[in-house]
């Protein structure tokens, strides 16, 4: 293992931290993103990595992790950094400041990061799930990352017809094109957008919140029919993957009561002789995506 950097780039901020070899953070600082020009993203990025070389003293690995599908020629598909679309970014920022950079979706980063050195340390195979703006996640086994264009895009995943059914349940376009993915139910858009359905007013996941704390008899009713939705998802992934550890990321993982109630929503779909895993809350917050890129650019040393 050797020093590395990880970079990670949202629509409004990128982050970068220097991590040792330990995976230890060292430093780490966040500038504005330039979504619309691809000249000055690249130009923005060089900066951030010759302070970084500064301030370590060495050129070290960078990993990048990137919301959006990276497609097998390397180019990419980015909601939030428009510019971005279309471009091969990894083999553009190795030119760029010649050294290696390795890039992977900001989902499976996470994943990876608790996997290795968080929530999930120690566990041989690790669910990491984001519910947060949008939903999604990645499996490692021993360590290592499920690797694919879209492995971990769990979100556009139908959702249960039957929870649909019960629940009665309008469909809902998804961001993705598709019609009637789990994303817009299980998200934190989605939770507020759920309670808005059961109460006919314009409502987020905070409001529920506040709500729910205060006994209010609809936003408890909205918290059981999203712990069905939930559980019945997360449920067809453990009997896919069979994790030992479903770790929670993104901002409804900071709801101590979804992280207690999800066990017994996702047992309730699954069969006799199956048990649901453990479920925690991740341990890297907001930095657990940073600390994945740079655990990406170790592991391609090695």
């Amino acid at each position: 293992m050797s020093w590395c950097y990880g970079l990670d780039i949202g629509g409004s901020k990128i982050e970068l931290a220097i991590f040792d070899p330990q995976l230890q953070v060292q430093q780490r600082w966040r500038v504005a993103t330039p979504t619309q020009d691809l000249q000055a993203f690249l130009a923005t990025v060089v900066a951030q990595i010759a302070k970084a070389d500064a301030l370590c003293g060495q050129r070290a690995r960078l990993g990048i992790a990137l919301p959006g599908v990276i497609r097998a020629d390397g180019t990419v598909i980015s909601s939030n950094v428009p510019c971005l679309t279309d471009q091969p970014v990894a083999a553009l920022l190795t030119q760029h400041l010649a050294r290696t950079v390795v890039i992977g979706n900001d989902c499976r980063c996470f994943a990876l990061s608790e996997a290795v050195a968080g929530a999930g340390k120690g566990y041989r195979k690790v669910l990491g799930y984001i519910l947060g703006t949008g939903a999604g996640g990645g499996f490692c086994l021993d360590g290592q990352l499920l690797t694919g264009r879209v492995a971990g895009e769990y979100g556009h995943i139908a959702i249960s017809a039957l929870v649909a059914q019960r629940h009665q349940l309008p469909l809902r376009q998804c961001g993705c094109g598709l019609l009637g993915c789990v994303e817009p139910y299980i998200s934190g858009t989605g939770l507020g957008r759920l309670y808005q359905h059961y109460t006919a007013k314009a409502a987020s996941s905070v409001d529920w919140v506040n709500a729910y704390r205060q006994q209010d008899t609809l936003a408890q009713q909205t918290f059981e029919v999203y712990l069905d939705i939930l559980g019945a998802h997360l449920a067809g992934l453990c009997l896919t993957l069979e994790p030992d550890c479903l770790v929670l990321g993104g901002g409804l993982s900071q709801i101590p009561e979804l992280i207690t109630a999800l066990p017994a929503a996702i047992q309730h779909h699954l069969f006799a002789g199956v048990t649901a895993p453990l479920v925690l809350a991740a341990e890297g917050g907001d930095a657990s995506g940073v600390r994945g890129a740079a655990i990406l650019a170790q592991l391609k040393q090695e």
